[in-house]
């Protein structure tokens, strides 16, 4: 069936177009960055902060075993009457073994539940990243051929006609 289109200008067309067109590109530069952005975050954690962490545990437990070693000395020794330097080292050292050791069973969390939590909202993207790979494009093609139906037609009519039917154009499958 056919519509009544009144044609005012076809540049609105193009415009449409063209930002489409500007649209898809922008966005599957975002969807990209973020894609990037997710294998960044994975390695980071997976690599990086676990080894970092683990390196960490390392160097402060032979920290808390010196100033162990240095306490123990300290309570040896007839010269030192209260070991109290020796025993906040020992502390600050424990505290600190434990500090790498939470923010390694947290890294170890978090990689563990980085994919399920992230793989739901990817799957979300991939869709979004399918509709301008597939969908956007019919829809420009679209847009193309009304403008070219409708400048044929202007070219054909009279340039003072105010209404004109126009049928649609076939879509590419």
């Amino acid at each position: 069936m056919a519509e009544q289109v009144k044609i005012t200008s076809l540049d609105a067309l193009e415009s449409l177009r063209a930002r489409m067109i500007v649209f898809m590109t922008r966005a599957r530069r975002s969807l990209d960055q973020v894609s990037d952005e997710v294998r960044q975050t994975r390695q980071w954690l997976q690599n990086d902060r676990r080894v970092y962490w683990e390196d960490q545990l390392r160097k402060r437990r032979r920290m808390l075993d010196q100033a162990e070693g240095e306490l123990m000395s300290a309570r040896m020794s007839e010269f030192v009457d209260s070991p109290t330097v020796q025993q906040q080292a020992v502390r600050k050292s424990r505290l600190a073994v434990e500090e790498a050791d939470e923010k390694l069973r947290q890294v170890k969390r978090w990689t563990h539940n980085f994919d399920s939590t992230v793989d739901p909202l990817l799957k979300r993207l991939e869709t979004l990243r399918y509709e301008l790979d597939h969908e956007m494009p019919k829809a420009v093609f679209f847009l193309v051929q009304v403008q070219r139906t409708l400048e044929d037609y202007t070219v054909s009519t009279p340039v003072n006609a105010d209404t004109v039917s126009v049928a649609e154009p076939e879509m590419p499958h």
